[in-house]
């Protein structure tokens, strides 16, 4: 994957997912994120790094945060931004994916963000280009969603000097979920050795799955969570199971939901993460989502530095 997503000298060329990823660059992208935060003044401040920019939205699947927060990133870089229709499009009429991008390459794009359903599909159309635009994926089947894995490394960045000495849990349906894959990429990535995996056994990946290397597998999150400074909490993503993979809801918020009384088993302060979604009640309870140890809003606008800093880094020369 190096000989697609980097350049010669080591530059961003596309942004398919975190795995192998060179340390160096991802807290190149996380440095130029917090650069981002400053010279936007929050947000507040238009940047016009990419005036003359053309970026197109390709969502094969529903998303509130992701497509937003792309958006967002690349206007207040001065790009002009595309929400394909893909209801409305020739892909109805039978035309194929690669025929679609052909046919926006020779509109003279410059970089799509890409989420689908299948596996994969970023990485197929970024082989298959014609131009010099740039593929992001956000978020492809249960493989990868690499800027929300920046984005969550961005949030922890800003509370910890040493990710290193962190203990983190990730709680959930592990098995079906790019944002556990590529937290755990960047994450072990950034130095962090006490990692665990915490699921019901049918919503754990195999024991042996290469990209959970290292991790630590627990049952229960009574146990898991134990001396923790963060928990990641995950949605249950029932478009992607079988309705038989998990007991009622209620009965997994018994086991497995974060409430109050579990946080108190992480260490103090132990900082609370999900990437939305949230299913209340289920995966984690309202006095948690809504506490103050809760990042979850933070997390969100987190994405739009974190996606500026890639939309500058992949676009901002060409």
């Amino acid at each position: 994957m190096h000989d697609l997503q980097l350049a010669a000298g080591g530059r961003l060329r596309h942004l398919i997912t975190l795995a192998g990823m060179p340390r160096a660059t991802i807290e190149r992208l996380l440095e130029r994120a917090e650069a981002m935060r400053h010279d936007s003044q929050g947000g507040a401040r238009p940047l016009d790094l990419l005036e003359g920019r053309t970026l197109i939205n390709l969502f094969f699947e529903p998303s509130t945060r992701t497509r937003t927060s792309f958006d967002l990133a690349a206007q207040r870089l001065g790009a002009l931004v595309i929400n394909f229709d893909i209801e409305r499009s020739s892909t109805v009429k039978g035309e194929s994916l690669l025929d679609t991008i052909h046919t926006l390459e020779a509109m003279h794009c410059d970089a799509f963000v890409v989420r689908h359903k299948e596996s994969g599909t970023p990485e197929t159309i970024a082989r298959n280009l014609r131009s010099n635009a740039a593929v992001l994926n956000a978020g492809d089947g249960n493989h990868a969603h690499p800027t929300q894995g920046l984005l969550d490394a961005l949030t922890l960045r800003r509370r910890v000097e040493d990710f290193s000495k962190l203990s983190i849990v990730i709680c959930g349906d592990i098995r079906h979920s790019r944002v556990a894959r590529s937290d755990v990429d960047v994450l072990r990535t950034l130095g962090v050795r006490d990692l665990r995996l915490c699921a019901p056994p049918e919503l754990l990946p195999q024991s042996d799955a290469a990209e959970f290397a290292q991790c630590s597998f627990v049952h229960t999150l009574d146990q898991a969570i134990i001396g923790c400074d963060a928990a990641i909490m995950l949605r249950l993503q029932k478009e992607r199971m079988e309705a038989a993979a998990i007991p009622s809801e209620a009965d997994y918020f018994a086991r497995y939901g974060l409430d109050a009384a579990r946080l108190a088993r992480a260490k103090p302060g132990c900082v609370v993460m999900h990437p939305g979604p949230i299913n209340r009640n289920v995966e984690i309870a309202d006095e948690v989502a809504d506490g103050a140890q809760s990042l979850i809003l933070e997390q969100v606008s987190n994405g739009v530095f974190a996606r500026m800093a890639v939309l500058a880094e992949l676009l901002e020369r060409r």
